[in-house]
Parts: C-alpha cells; structure tokens; sequence
C-alpha cells in the first residue's frame, strides 16, 4: 500500500531533519577526541567502515535523486571522516 503524496512529502521532510540528527554521534565523538587529545578506546576500523557504509548510502542516494539519503549521509560522511582525522592525530595519545 502506497503513501499518499501529502505523507509521502511529510516523511521527507521528516527524514531530511532526522537523518542527519542521527549522524550528529559521530560529531560528538569527534568532539571528545579533540578536546581531550586522546582516541585510546575509539575503534579506527569501526569508523573507517562506517565512512565505506555511509559513502555508499550517500552514492546511492545522489544516484537515485534521495534528498533525505544526501542529506543524512553526506553529514555522516564528514562526521565520520572527522573523526577518523581526530584517531590519526591522536591515536596513542
């Protein structure tokens, strides 16, 4: 059964604001890496997947015209990079 365009425009909406709030973790983690110059028990392997997962959702999503997908991966996808920045810094510090 399909959506009616009026839900179907209101779960867009909805996703564009709630995609990325959810990716806004790996801000946080990029946040407490920085601030307290130490990655000790960040797994570099876990985000270094996250960023193949996420640019891959992020390619499908531009593929396919997804806005929600765009927006929601590609903060992800920096998020995530960020972090992967902040272990390369600090990994062992």
């Amino acid at each position: 059964m399909a959506l009616g365009d009026k839900r179907l425009r209101w779960l867009q909406r909805y996703m564009n604001c709630i995609g990325p709030l959810g990716n806004l973790m790996f801000y946080f983690q990029a946040y407490e890496i920085f601030v307290s110059r130490s990655a000790g028990a960040v797994s570099f392997t876990g985000f270094a997947i996250s960023v193949v997962g996420l640019s891959s959702w992020l390619i499908y999503g531009i593929a396919i015209r997804n806005t929600p997908l765009i927006v929601a991966n590609a903060v992800g996808v920096a998020g995530a990079l960020t972090v992967l920045a902040g272990l390369l810094r600090y990994a062992g510090a």
